[in-house]
Protein backbone atom coordinates (compact mmCIF):
# COMPACT_ATOMS: atom_id res chain seq x y z
CA UNK A 1 0.00 0.00 0.00
CA UNK A 2 1.07 3.25 -0.81
CA UNK A 3 1.14 5.82 2.19
CA UNK A 4 1.09 10.11 1.29
CA UNK A 5 3.73 11.75 4.04
CA UNK A 6 1.84 14.79 2.90
CA UNK A 7 0.35 16.46 6.20
CA UNK A 8 -2.88 17.14 6.37
CA UNK A 9 -3.83 21.26 6.47
CA UNK A 10 -4.82 21.94 10.01
CA UNK A 11 -4.05 25.16 11.16
CA UNK A 12 -6.96 26.13 13.55
CA UNK A 13 -8.93 23.30 15.79
CA UNK A 14 -12.18 23.53 13.39
CA UNK A 15 -9.95 22.00 10.51
CA UNK A 16 -9.51 19.01 12.92
CA UNK A 17 -13.13 18.97 13.57
CA UNK A 18 -13.82 18.65 10.17
CA UNK A 19 -11.83 15.50 9.69
CA UNK A 20 -13.35 14.30 12.59
CA UNK A 21 -17.00 14.74 10.64
CA UNK A 22 -15.29 12.85 7.61
CA UNK A 23 -13.68 9.77 9.25
CA UNK A 24 -15.48 6.97 8.19
CA UNK A 25 -13.67 5.22 11.30
CA UNK A 26 -15.47 8.01 14.34
CA UNK A 27 -18.30 5.28 14.99
CA UNK A 28 -15.75 3.03 16.37
CA UNK A 29 -14.52 5.20 19.15
CA UNK A 30 -18.27 5.10 20.58
CA UNK A 31 -17.68 1.28 21.38
CA UNK A 32 -14.90 1.70 23.96
CA UNK A 33 -14.65 3.77 27.28
CA UNK A 34 -12.51 6.67 26.79
CA UNK A 35 -12.66 8.59 30.18
CA UNK A 36 -14.15 12.25 29.71
CA UNK A 37 -11.32 14.62 29.45
CA UNK A 38 -8.88 12.48 28.39
CA UNK A 39 -6.67 12.57 25.36
CA UNK A 40 -4.71 8.55 25.17
CA UNK A 41 -2.00 8.22 22.90
CA UNK A 42 -0.79 5.41 25.14
CA UNK A 43 -2.32 2.42 22.98
CA UNK A 44 0.51 1.22 21.97
CA UNK A 45 1.62 0.49 25.64
CA UNK A 46 -2.40 -0.96 26.59
CA UNK A 47 -5.37 -0.65 24.67
CA UNK A 48 -8.55 1.48 25.90
CA UNK A 49 -11.36 -0.83 27.46
CA UNK A 50 -13.93 -1.93 24.71
CA UNK A 51 -17.31 -2.09 26.09
CA UNK A 52 -17.95 -5.12 24.59
CA UNK A 53 -14.96 -6.45 26.48
CA UNK A 54 -16.66 -5.61 29.52
CA UNK A 55 -19.63 -7.18 29.05
CA UNK A 56 -18.00 -10.63 27.26
CA UNK A 57 -15.76 -10.68 30.94
CA UNK A 58 -18.88 -10.66 32.80
CA UNK A 59 -20.61 -13.05 31.07
CA UNK A 60 -17.64 -15.33 31.21
CA UNK A 61 -17.19 -15.24 35.16
CA UNK A 62 -21.05 -14.85 35.78
CA UNK A 63 -22.52 -17.26 33.47
CA UNK A 64 -19.73 -19.70 31.75
CA UNK A 65 -17.69 -20.03 34.96
CA UNK A 66 -20.26 -19.15 37.80
CA UNK A 67 -22.54 -21.14 36.20
CA UNK A 68 -21.28 -23.66 33.79
CA UNK A 69 -18.56 -23.96 35.62
CA UNK A 70 -16.36 -26.98 34.11
CA UNK A 71 -18.53 -27.97 31.70
CA UNK A 72 -17.57 -24.56 30.07
CA UNK A 73 -14.76 -25.98 28.65
CA UNK A 74 -17.03 -27.58 26.08
CA UNK A 75 -20.31 -26.14 26.18
CA UNK A 76 -18.74 -22.21 25.64
CA UNK A 77 -15.82 -22.99 23.82
CA UNK A 78 -13.10 -22.70 26.16
CA UNK A 79 -11.00 -24.96 24.60
CA UNK A 80 -11.12 -23.71 21.44
CA UNK A 81 -10.29 -20.06 22.04
CA UNK A 82 -6.23 -20.50 21.07
CA UNK A 83 -7.36 -21.17 17.92
CA UNK A 84 -10.71 -18.94 17.65
CA UNK A 85 -8.62 -16.02 18.99
CA UNK A 86 -5.20 -16.87 16.53
CA UNK A 87 -7.95 -16.79 13.24
CA UNK A 88 -9.27 -13.26 14.34
CA UNK A 89 -5.57 -12.04 14.93
CA UNK A 90 -4.10 -13.82 11.56
CA UNK A 91 -6.33 -11.65 9.19
CA UNK A 92 -5.01 -8.80 10.80
CA UNK A 93 -1.50 -9.66 10.01
CA UNK A 94 -1.64 -11.33 6.78
CA UNK A 95 -1.24 -15.06 7.36
CA UNK A 96 -3.76 -18.29 7.50
CA UNK A 97 -5.93 -18.34 10.07
CA UNK A 98 -4.68 -21.69 11.00
CA UNK A 99 -1.24 -20.60 11.11
CA UNK A 100 -1.44 -18.77 14.37
CA UNK A 101 -2.20 -19.26 18.30
CA UNK A 102 -3.29 -16.76 21.06
CA UNK A 103 -1.48 -18.14 24.16
CA UNK A 104 1.08 -17.53 26.80
CA UNK A 105 3.14 -14.33 26.75
CA UNK A 106 5.50 -12.06 24.14
CA UNK A 107 8.30 -13.18 25.55
CA UNK A 108 7.75 -17.12 26.04
CA UNK A 109 6.66 -17.01 22.76
CA UNK A 110 9.71 -15.82 20.94
CA UNK A 111 11.46 -18.35 23.34
CA UNK A 112 9.49 -21.42 21.62
CA UNK A 113 10.21 -20.12 18.15
CA UNK A 114 13.78 -19.20 19.00
CA UNK A 115 14.22 -22.51 19.89
CA UNK A 116 12.24 -23.88 17.33
CA UNK A 117 14.50 -21.97 14.45
CA UNK A 118 17.92 -22.38 16.26
CA UNK A 119 16.61 -26.44 15.84
CA UNK A 120 16.36 -26.05 12.26
CA UNK A 121 19.70 -24.76 11.64
CA UNK A 122 21.67 -27.12 13.99
CA UNK A 123 25.08 -26.19 11.98
CA UNK A 124 24.61 -22.43 12.71
CA UNK A 125 25.00 -20.33 16.04
CA UNK A 126 24.94 -16.95 15.65
CA UNK A 127 21.11 -15.36 16.12
CA UNK A 128 21.32 -11.59 14.43
CA UNK A 129 19.27 -8.75 15.88
CA UNK A 130 19.21 -5.05 16.28
CA UNK A 131 21.17 -3.11 19.13
CA UNK A 132 17.65 -1.19 19.13
CA UNK A 133 15.57 -4.26 19.48
CA UNK A 134 13.47 -4.11 22.51
CA UNK A 135 15.09 -5.33 25.30
CA UNK A 136 12.96 -8.44 26.25
CA UNK A 137 13.55 -9.81 22.81
CA UNK A 138 17.27 -9.57 23.07
CA UNK A 139 17.28 -11.01 26.56
CA UNK A 140 15.47 -14.18 25.66
CA UNK A 141 18.26 -14.84 22.90
CA UNK A 142 20.79 -14.49 25.72
CA UNK A 143 19.14 -16.26 27.86
CA UNK A 144 18.55 -19.25 25.18
CA UNK A 145 21.93 -18.75 23.83
CA UNK A 146 23.49 -19.86 27.35
CA UNK A 147 21.10 -22.37 28.01
CA UNK A 148 22.12 -24.61 24.98
CA UNK A 149 25.68 -24.10 25.95
CA UNK A 150 26.67 -24.69 22.58
CA UNK A 151 29.17 -21.52 21.33
CA UNK A 152 25.47 -19.70 20.25
CA UNK A 153 25.77 -15.79 20.23
CA UNK A 154 23.74 -12.37 20.07
CA UNK A 155 24.98 -10.64 17.01
CA UNK A 156 23.48 -6.96 17.10
CA UNK A 157 23.67 -4.73 14.92
CA UNK A 158 23.03 -0.69 14.61
CA UNK A 159 20.10 -0.47 11.62
CA UNK A 160 18.70 -2.47 8.61
CA UNK A 161 22.13 -0.70 6.50
CA UNK A 162 24.20 -3.42 8.79
CA UNK A 163 22.20 -7.06 8.45
CA UNK A 164 23.42 -7.83 5.26
CA UNK A 165 26.95 -7.41 6.44
CA UNK A 166 26.11 -9.99 9.56
CA UNK A 167 24.66 -12.12 7.44
CA UNK A 168 27.27 -15.16 7.09
CA UNK A 169 26.74 -18.64 6.88
CA UNK A 170 26.65 -19.12 10.51
CA UNK A 171 23.73 -16.72 11.01
CA UNK A 172 20.86 -19.30 11.95
CA UNK A 173 18.51 -16.80 13.02
CA UNK A 174 17.15 -12.87 11.94
CA UNK A 175 15.13 -11.80 14.70
CA UNK A 176 13.78 -7.88 14.25
CA UNK A 177 10.85 -5.91 15.75
CA UNK A 178 8.69 -4.61 12.88
CA UNK A 179 7.79 -1.42 14.31
CA UNK A 180 10.61 0.32 17.02
CA UNK A 181 9.15 0.96 20.01
CA UNK A 182 11.06 4.19 20.64
CA UNK A 183 11.15 5.49 17.26
CA UNK A 184 8.35 3.87 15.75
CA UNK A 185 10.38 2.85 12.21
CA UNK A 186 9.17 0.25 10.23
CA UNK A 187 11.60 -2.44 8.54
CA UNK A 188 10.76 -3.54 5.47
CA UNK A 189 9.60 -6.91 6.51
CA UNK A 190 9.74 -8.65 2.92
CA UNK A 191 13.30 -7.50 2.13
CA UNK A 192 15.14 -8.35 5.32
CA UNK A 193 13.16 -11.53 5.02
CA UNK A 194 14.47 -12.29 1.50
CA UNK A 195 17.57 -11.11 2.59
CA UNK A 196 17.90 -13.88 5.67
CA UNK A 197 16.86 -16.45 3.32
CA UNK A 198 19.23 -15.69 0.58
CA UNK A 199 21.96 -16.19 3.25
CA UNK A 200 20.01 -19.61 4.64
CA UNK A 201 18.74 -17.87 7.80
CA UNK A 202 15.30 -17.91 9.06
CA UNK A 203 13.72 -15.10 10.40
CA UNK A 204 11.58 -14.03 13.81
CA UNK A 205 9.19 -11.01 13.68
CA UNK A 206 8.33 -9.10 16.74
CA UNK A 207 4.76 -7.45 15.89
CA UNK A 208 3.87 -6.10 19.28
CA UNK A 209 3.75 -2.21 17.99
CA UNK A 210 2.11 -3.26 14.02
CA UNK A 211 -0.68 -5.87 14.93
CA UNK A 212 -3.71 -3.87 14.64
CA UNK A 213 -2.17 -0.53 12.90
CA UNK A 214 0.17 -1.30 10.51
CA UNK A 215 -0.94 -3.62 7.54
CA UNK A 216 1.82 -6.57 7.99
CA UNK A 217 1.50 -9.58 5.62
CA UNK A 218 3.70 -12.32 6.58
CA UNK A 219 2.61 -14.43 3.81
CA UNK A 220 3.58 -12.41 0.96
CA UNK A 221 7.09 -11.42 2.84
CA UNK A 222 7.22 -15.14 3.11
CA UNK A 223 8.30 -14.39 7.02
CA UNK A 224 9.05 -17.78 8.46
CA UNK A 225 8.38 -17.16 12.41
CA UNK A 226 6.41 -13.99 14.00
CA UNK A 227 5.08 -13.72 17.80
CA UNK A 228 3.45 -10.33 19.12
CA UNK A 229 1.22 -9.39 22.34
CA UNK A 230 -2.70 -8.83 22.80
CA UNK A 231 -2.62 -5.52 25.00
CA UNK A 232 -1.82 -2.81 22.63
CA UNK A 233 -3.73 -2.19 19.30
CA UNK A 234 -5.47 -5.15 19.80
CA UNK A 235 -7.01 -3.85 23.35
CA UNK A 236 -7.19 -6.96 24.72
CA UNK A 237 -6.22 -5.81 28.71
CA UNK A 238 -3.46 -5.55 30.73
CA UNK A 239 -1.79 -8.60 30.43
CA UNK A 240 -3.00 -10.14 27.67
CA UNK A 241 -2.41 -13.60 26.35
CA UNK A 242 0.49 -12.64 23.30
CA UNK A 243 0.24 -14.97 20.05
CA UNK A 244 2.66 -16.37 17.62
CA UNK A 245 2.83 -17.50 13.84
CA UNK A 246 4.53 -19.91 12.28
CA UNK A 247 4.67 -20.06 8.52
CA UNK A 248 2.54 -23.34 7.29
CA UNK A 249 5.21 -25.20 5.53
CA UNK A 250 7.42 -25.19 8.94
CA UNK A 251 4.68 -25.98 11.64
CA UNK A 252 5.17 -29.87 11.54
CA UNK A 253 9.08 -29.75 10.97
CA UNK A 254 9.27 -27.13 14.11
CA UNK A 255 9.86 -28.60 17.40
CA UNK A 256 8.27 -26.83 20.82
CA UNK A 257 10.56 -26.66 23.37
CA UNK A 258 8.12 -26.17 25.91
CA UNK A 259 6.24 -29.47 25.49
CA UNK A 260 3.31 -29.24 27.95
CA UNK A 261 0.06 -31.05 27.81
CA UNK A 262 -2.20 -28.59 26.20
CA UNK A 263 0.43 -28.92 22.85
CA UNK A 264 -0.20 -32.70 22.84
CA UNK A 265 -1.93 -34.37 19.77
CA UNK A 266 -4.22 -35.57 22.68
CA UNK A 267 -4.19 -34.20 25.71
CA UNK A 268 -6.72 -35.64 27.18
CA UNK A 269 -5.24 -39.31 26.51
CA UNK A 270 -3.35 -38.44 29.14
CA UNK A 271 -0.44 -40.25 27.79
CA UNK A 272 2.98 -41.04 29.68
CA UNK A 273 5.53 -39.77 26.98
CA UNK A 274 4.99 -36.63 24.64
CA UNK A 275 3.25 -36.62 21.26
CA UNK A 276 2.90 -33.27 19.63
CA UNK A 277 -0.14 -31.78 18.14
CA UNK A 278 -0.13 -31.42 13.93
CA UNK A 279 0.32 -27.34 13.08
CA UNK A 280 0.47 -24.86 15.14
CA UNK A 281 -1.60 -26.12 18.35
CA UNK A 282 2.11 -27.81 19.06
CA UNK A 283 2.80 -24.37 20.35
CA UNK A 284 -0.02 -24.54 22.83
CA UNK A 285 1.91 -25.12 26.20
CA UNK A 286 -0.02 -24.92 29.38
CA UNK A 287 -4.35 -24.49 30.25
CA UNK A 288 -5.43 -21.28 28.18
CA UNK A 289 -6.32 -18.37 30.76
CA UNK A 290 -9.47 -18.22 29.69
CA UNK A 291 -11.28 -15.10 31.02
CA UNK A 292 -8.23 -13.04 29.39
CA UNK A 293 -8.45 -14.83 26.44
CA UNK A 294 -11.92 -14.31 26.08
CA UNK A 295 -11.22 -10.64 27.04
CA UNK A 296 -8.84 -10.31 23.88
CA UNK A 297 -11.47 -12.34 21.30
CA UNK A 298 -13.81 -9.67 21.79
CA UNK A 299 -11.57 -6.99 21.65
CA UNK A 300 -10.66 -8.43 18.32
CA UNK A 301 -14.84 -8.18 16.97
CA UNK A 302 -14.27 -4.83 16.56
CA UNK A 303 -11.97 -4.57 13.42
CA UNK A 304 -14.12 -7.20 11.97
CA UNK A 305 -16.46 -4.26 9.90
CA UNK A 306 -12.81 -2.27 8.92
CA UNK A 307 -10.12 -3.31 7.62
CA UNK A 308 -6.28 -2.64 7.96
CA UNK A 309 -6.18 -0.06 4.97
CA UNK A 310 -8.66 2.19 6.35
CA UNK A 311 -7.18 1.69 9.60
CA UNK A 312 -3.79 2.67 8.15
CA UNK A 313 -5.05 5.37 6.23
CA UNK A 314 -6.35 7.47 9.42
CA UNK A 315 -3.03 6.64 11.32
CA UNK A 316 -1.10 8.33 9.03
CA UNK A 317 -3.11 11.43 9.00
CA UNK A 318 -3.44 11.68 12.38
CA UNK A 319 0.40 11.51 13.12
CA UNK A 320 1.06 13.73 10.21
CA UNK A 321 -1.19 16.33 12.20
CA UNK A 322 0.10 16.04 15.47
CA UNK A 323 3.76 15.91 14.03
CA UNK A 324 3.35 19.18 11.87
CA UNK A 325 1.60 20.76 14.85
CA UNK A 326 4.01 19.98 17.38
CA UNK A 327 7.06 21.56 15.39
CA UNK A 328 5.19 24.59 14.40
CA UNK A 329 4.53 25.15 17.89
CA UNK A 330 7.69 23.24 19.75
CA UNK A 331 10.25 23.68 17.49
CA UNK A 332 12.35 26.20 19.54
CA UNK A 333 11.26 24.53 22.66
CA UNK A 334 13.88 21.82 22.82
CA UNK A 335 11.98 18.81 21.17
CA UNK A 336 13.15 17.13 18.16
CA UNK A 337 11.77 14.67 16.04
CA UNK A 338 12.87 10.89 16.70
CA UNK A 339 10.44 9.04 14.72
CA UNK A 340 11.25 9.12 10.79
CA UNK A 341 9.88 11.66 9.01
CA UNK A 342 8.24 10.15 6.24
CA UNK A 343 5.26 8.61 7.04
CA UNK A 344 5.50 5.02 4.81
CA UNK A 345 8.57 4.41 7.06
CA UNK A 346 7.17 4.89 10.38
CA UNK A 347 4.47 2.99 12.49
CA UNK A 348 1.49 4.69 14.28
CA UNK A 349 3.09 6.68 16.86
CA UNK A 350 5.17 9.60 16.77
CA UNK A 351 8.23 10.17 19.14
CA UNK A 352 10.35 13.80 19.84
CA UNK A 353 13.45 13.37 22.28
CA UNK A 354 14.11 16.31 25.05
CA UNK A 355 16.22 16.05 27.72
CA UNK A 356 13.78 16.01 30.38
CA UNK A 357 11.47 13.99 28.42
CA UNK A 358 10.10 11.88 31.82
CA UNK A 359 9.06 15.07 33.70
CA UNK A 360 7.19 16.87 30.49
CA UNK A 361 5.44 13.91 29.92
CA UNK A 362 4.39 13.64 33.69
CA UNK A 363 3.22 17.45 33.06
CA UNK A 364 0.94 16.18 30.08
CA UNK A 365 -0.11 13.51 32.07
CA UNK A 366 -0.81 15.84 34.90
CA UNK A 367 -3.14 18.03 32.39
CA UNK A 368 -4.79 14.92 31.17
CA UNK A 369 -2.62 14.01 27.73
CA UNK A 370 -1.47 10.44 28.24
CA UNK A 371 1.73 9.25 26.10
CA UNK A 372 4.50 7.63 28.01
CA UNK A 373 8.52 7.74 28.49
CA UNK A 374 10.99 5.97 27.12
CA UNK A 375 14.48 6.16 28.25
CA UNK A 376 17.05 7.76 28.23
CA UNK A 377 14.80 10.53 26.42
CA UNK A 378 11.80 9.93 24.48
CA UNK A 379 8.62 11.62 24.84
CA UNK A 380 6.39 8.62 22.76
CA UNK A 381 2.77 9.32 21.81
CA UNK A 382 0.84 6.40 20.25
CA UNK A 383 -2.17 7.02 18.08
CA UNK A 384 -5.38 3.98 18.05
CA UNK A 385 -7.29 4.43 14.72
CA UNK A 386 -10.11 3.04 16.03
CA UNK A 387 -10.75 5.59 19.22
CA UNK A 388 -8.25 8.39 18.98
CA UNK A 389 -9.42 11.67 16.86
CA UNK A 390 -7.92 14.45 15.22
CA UNK A 391 -9.05 16.70 17.67
CA UNK A 392 -7.32 15.21 20.19
CA UNK A 393 -3.87 14.82 18.01
CA UNK A 394 -4.07 19.22 17.54
CA UNK A 395 -4.94 19.22 21.78
CA UNK A 396 -1.93 17.28 22.43
CA UNK A 397 0.43 19.57 20.70
CA UNK A 398 -1.25 22.42 22.35
CA UNK A 399 -0.67 21.03 25.73
CA UNK A 400 2.94 19.99 25.09
CA UNK A 401 3.82 23.72 23.85
CA UNK A 402 2.53 24.81 26.95
CA UNK A 403 4.13 22.56 29.25
CA UNK A 404 7.72 23.41 27.50
CA UNK A 405 6.65 27.49 27.03
CA UNK A 406 5.83 27.34 30.87
CA UNK A 407 8.11 25.09 32.05
CA UNK A 408 5.53 23.93 34.18
CA UNK A 409 7.75 20.27 33.97
CA UNK A 410 10.37 21.44 36.28
CA UNK A 411 7.82 21.15 39.36
CA UNK A 412 9.31 18.69 41.33
CA UNK A 413 6.08 16.46 41.50
CA UNK A 414 7.03 15.86 37.59
CA UNK A 415 10.46 14.68 38.54
CA UNK A 416 9.77 11.96 40.73
CA UNK A 417 11.02 8.45 39.28
CA UNK A 418 7.68 5.93 39.13
CA UNK A 419 8.05 2.28 39.01
CA UNK A 420 6.22 2.43 35.54
CA UNK A 421 7.12 4.66 33.32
Amino acid sequence: MTVSSHSPVVSERADAEALDRADPLASHRDRFHVPEGLIYLDGNSLGVLAHSVRERVRAVTEREWGEGLIGSWNTAGWIDLPMTVGAKIARLIGSPGDSVVATDSTSVNLFKVLAAALAMRPDRRVIVSERANFPTDLYMAEGLAALLGKGHELRLVDGPDEVEAALGDDVAVLMLTHVNYRTGRIHDMARLTALAHRHGALTIWDLAHSAGAVPVDLAASRADFAIGCGYKYLNGGPGAPAFLFVAPSLQDAAVQPLSGWFGHASPFAFDPGYAPAPGIARFLTGTPPVISLSALDAALDLFADTDMAAIREKSVSLCELFLSRVETLCGDLGVSLASPRDAAMRGSQVSFRHDDAYAVMQALIARGVVGDFRAPDILRFGFTPLYTRHVDAFDAAGHLFEVLRTQEWREPRFNVRRAVT
